[in-house]
């Protein structure tokens, strides 16, 4: 026993320790991270492979065979033995059209699971759908988010206000910002925020609720913005002034300076907007910002009065209003079908 040696254990500190726990819990994050994103693409082939199935059932070598409704309640009767849940006929029904709207598995990204995907499959208009697809896949949209920007009606909302190019670039492209009338919308749609059309409610109350949404707000409001802070207070002169919300666009690199107003916009909130803009130009900016972009957002808005009380002023202030209920889809897509068919 005497000439057996005793083997002193390694002594490590608790740094290297806690260094290596960390590297541990960074392994197996990525592991589960992978393994989840495996889970979702094997789900979605496996459902384009089963429409790509049912098609090929139906067409039997015709290229145009009829689309036959008593296929898939016939199909999800034997599934629903053979396999459980699942399979039901609609679910069948949105197999088959993706594999009929995406004909090509290797166009379809590895970021979107099956519920992204039959929240597209419900879109008619390929432009509409195509113009989801990207944005989804770019900002990394949740489902949920997904829902709330197709239900908002964001791609007619941003279309209504652009030429034929315009319309098929936004499709084709998704959102591009490279300017700051890249990230203005005309209308931002506030029914997040559950106040009844004519309840009556205060800018403080409007605020207050634009912050308690502040997740659904930044959706809202699009790419690139990072909240600063509310009420930001500036001083010129002795005098006090707030500004209601204040944010920080990181594709842009400048401020974006938001004033509420519950109701109709006045030349007077044009012009301390302004002021306000011209104090973070010269008091807030670091060297490498770029011009603050101001928003007067109100209830309502006199187009020729705003026309006449920016005359002259910084291209990057804007008047934009808002609505407390969900826009008229159908209002806005015939006018982006009339957009699409002038020559």
């Amino acid at each position: 026993m005497d000439d057996i040696k005793k083997i002193t254990p390694p002594i490590f500190g608790d740094k290297d320790l806690g260094q290596l726990a960390d590297s541990i819990a960074h392994l197996v994050g990525d592991a589960k991270v992978h393994l989840v994103q495996t889970v979702n693409t094997t789900i979605v082939q496996t459902n384009w492979n089963i429409g790509r199935y049912i098609v090929e059932f139906e067409q039997k070598g015709n290229a145009k065979a009829k689309y036959g409704t008593g296929l898939l309640t016939s199909l999800a009767k034997l599934l629903r033995v053979k396999l459980g849940k699942g399979y039901s006929r609609p679910n069948l029904y949105n197999m088959r059209r993706f594999y009929l709207l995406y004909p090509n598995f290797q166009t379809v990204s590895r970021k979107l699971s099956w519920s992204h995907v039959c929240e597209l499959l419900a879109i008619d208009d390929d432009l509409e759908r195509s113009f989801y697809e990207k944005e989804c896949i770019v900002e990394n949209w949740g489902v949920r988010s997904l829902r709330r920007q197709i239900n908002s009606a964001l791609y007619l909302r941003l279309a209504a206000s652009k030429d034929k190019d315009g319309i098929m670039e936004l499709a084709k492209k998704g959102i591009v910002v490279q300017q700051p009338e890249d990230i203005v919308k005309q209308t931002y749609t506030l029914e997040f925020l559950g106040i009844p059309e004519r309840k009556r409610y205060s800018e403080k109350d409007l605020e207050q609720r634009l912050i308690d949404n502040l997740q659904t707000f930044l959706l809202e409001l699009g790419k690139g913005f990072a909240f600063i802070g509310r009420q930001y207070p500036l001083t010129i002169n002795n005098h006090h002034y707030r500004i209601d919300l204040v944010f920080y666009h990181r594709i842009l690199k400048c401020f974006v300076l938001i004033d509420l107003k519950k109701n109709a916009v006045k030349h007077q909130d044009i012009g301390q907007m302004n002021m306000y803009m011209g104090y973070f130009a010269k008091e807030e900016n670091a060297s490498d910002d770029n011009p603050p972009i101001g928003i007067v957002l109100g209830h309502t808005k006199d187009e020729l009065m705003v026309e006449y009380a920016t005359y002259g002023m910084d291209s990057n202030l804007f008047v934009s209003k808002y609505e407390l209920y969900l826009p008229n889809k159908e209002d806005l897509r015939r006018l982006v079908d009339s957009i699409l068919q002038d020559e």
